[in-house]
């Protein structure tokens, strides 16, 4: 038992690593978040990495070939737009940078990084093993990580100022590519 809860939570570390780097970048690049608003990510992000390989479980068999091709390419789809409008607003005037909080931008980035969890979920139903309890430490560990990646995101920004969006705009494309390529 103590083997399967240590793999878990290694499983959840390296599931959790995209939602920490995007809540990195969006914590550097959105100075104006509250801590209502730092709470959503989290737990948006939480949410969809919980409930991903639960949906991933009982999708399972031949579908399942199908939906892990095809979800690589969505997630880069989504990351590459999210990180190119980072870098186009970047690049415009000072006042014209966006620092909303979106809820809309919050959902696709959380679903985006929490794909791969979709094929975690198709690996437990495979082995036969439960689902409930992984799902669960998965969704708190993304929790938080997400919410210390925008707080450590937020120090990093302020200490290093404003056209570090840039830099938020590249890391979500080498997520998106990261996820594409399957590392």
């Amino acid at each position: 038992m103590a083997f399967q809860i240590i793999s878990t939570l290694l499983i959840a570390i390296a599931l959790a690593m995209d939602a920490f780097s995007v809540s990195l970048t969006k914590g550097f690049t959105q100075k104006n978040l509250t801590k209502n608003q730092i709470l959503y990510y989290g737990l948006f992000f939480g949410f969809f990495q919980f409930m991903m390989p639960i949906i991933g479980y009982y999708i399972g068999g031949v579908i399942s070939r199908f939906i892990v091709s095809v979800a690589s390419i969505v997630a880069f789809i989504l990351l590459l737009a999210i990180g190119l409008n980072m870098i186009r607003e970047s690049l415009g005037d000072e006042e014209e940078i966006t620092d909303n909080f979106s809820f809309r931008e919050v959902f696709i980035l959380a679903i985006a990084t929490s794909i791969d969890a979709l094929a975690v979920g198709m690996t437990y139903a495979i082995l036969g093993e439960e689902i409930l309890l992984p799902s669960a430490i998965i969704g708190i560990v993304a929790f938080l990580f997400t919410v210390a990646g925008i707080f450590l995101g937020k120090k990093i920004g302020n200490y290093f100022g404003g056209r570090f969006q840039i830099l938020g705009g590249v890391i979500l494309i080498l997520i998106g590519i990261k996820i594409l390529l399957g590392f």
